[in-house]
């Protein structure tokens, strides 16, 4: 079998894609015999003529040393289980790292923009992963001439990287506790200082179990999972939705050793989890409602969340955050959030809250012999 590795590349056109969406001449190719069950078909859709269709398949097998389609007389084509299982690992492959990839979709399409047209506002934001916030990037772009240099991460993580000075604003989310005796307090506390950051409201949605159609265990709380022993799809350390499913099972009274075992699947995005369950990989996991929708999942909700923006007190009121309020504030933005399953706007959004305000469970120290 001949030698073979993976290249990528990309290019420029005059419309920008969203998502993992990484064109393979390969995967087009067997997803069309897939869907048309016939070369000749498959060729139409593809806009090509059988012969290079053909040419093409010859290619694919010769290079990866493994039959990709067989018939016979009669019969409509079909994808070998090689084929098969190459086509959807390729696909488990892109949605596991669609925050990845769209992050350096973004990055090259800021340096584009920064050497084409140099009067442009950008704004670097660490964000835990959220369905929305590309939405608001295409807003702001649109309508403000802001360019979101959107990266995911944990909120946790994003909140450091606030510290750290290696982005101007940062994205967390928080269930509306107002006790400040939980796991949220104690974490975000450290990362949040009353006059040094500056708290701007964007959203509100909701967190629920990703189970299979039909919810075939009959989950209805992370007591359920445990109890049950389904598998679990974790999130990443340093994840806002991780210390959400600590909060939980702290509320629960649920032993969360197990939930930590070294051999636990984790992902670390809302999509991932939702793949994750939908390739039967797991039996549920923890995520937003609106990315089980398209994998076909049922979804049970637990927890509503608030998500919030923050930035350091002394860039509040320059060009690049103003624009940021502004598109927050605008009813493209309530629009856009209101059309995502399991999300609603927030009537204060793009406003500056204090932290008490942002999060009730806020308490300052009484002054001593006050």
């Amino acid at each position: 079998m001949q030698d073979r590795g993976i290249r990528l590349q990309y290019t420029f056109g005059r419309t920008a894609q969203r998502g993992a969406d990484v064109a393979n001449p390969l995967f087009e190719l067997l997803t069309a015999v897939h869907e048309h069950g016939s070369i000749q078909q498959a060729a139409r859709a593809m806009g090509a003529s059988y012969r290079h269709v053909w040419g093409q398949l010859r290619h694919w097998e010769q290079v990866l040393g493994q039959p990709l389609v067989a018939w016979a007389q009669g019969q409509p084509a079909r994808l070998t289980p090689f084929a098969q299982r190459l086509r959807w690992a390729e696909a488990s492959a892109r949605t596991r790292l669609t925050p990845h990839i769209e992050a350096l979709r973004v990055e090259l399409e800021r340096v584009l923009d920064e050497a084409l047209d140099g009067t442009q506002q950008v704004l670097t934001v660490f964000a835990s992963h959220d369905l929305a916030l590309p939405h608001l990037r295409d807003l702001a772009q649109a309508t403000q001439r802001l360019h979101l240099d959107l990266r995911f991460t944990g909120s946790l993580d994003a909140l450091r990287a606030l510290a750290e000075g290696r982005c101007a604003v940062a994205g967390f989310h928080v269930p509306p506790l107002a006790d400040a005796r939980h796991l949220f307090a104690r974490q975000l506390k450290p990362l949040l200082k009353p006059g040094r950051h500056k708290v701007m409201s964007a959203l509100r949605r909701t967190q629920g179990l990703v189970v299979a159609p039909g919810n075939p265990l009959a989950l209805a709380s992370l007591a359920d999972v445990a109890e049950r022993r389904a598998r679990f799809v974790q999130r990443q350390p340093g994840s806002g939705t991780r210390l959400l499913t600590e909060h939980l099972l702290q509320q629960g009274q649920v032993d969360a050793v197990a939930w930590t075992a070294p051999d636990s699947l984790v992902e670390d995005s809302h999509v991932a989890v939702a793949a994750a369950v939908a390739a039967g990989r797991a039996d549920a996991g923890l995520a937003v409602a609106a990315a089980a929708a398209p994998f076909g999942l049922d979804f049970v909700p637990l927890v509503e969340e608030d998500y919030f923006l923050v930035c350091l007190h002394d860039v509040l009121d320059t060009p690049a955050v103003q624009a940021l309020r502004a598109t927050l504030a605008s009813t493209a933005w309530q629009a856009a959030v209101s059309d995502l399953a399991g999300y609603a706007p927030r009537d204060d959004s793009g406003q500056v809250l204090s932290l008490t305000r942002a999060l009730p469970w806020w308490r300052f120290r009484a002054p001593r012999g006050g």
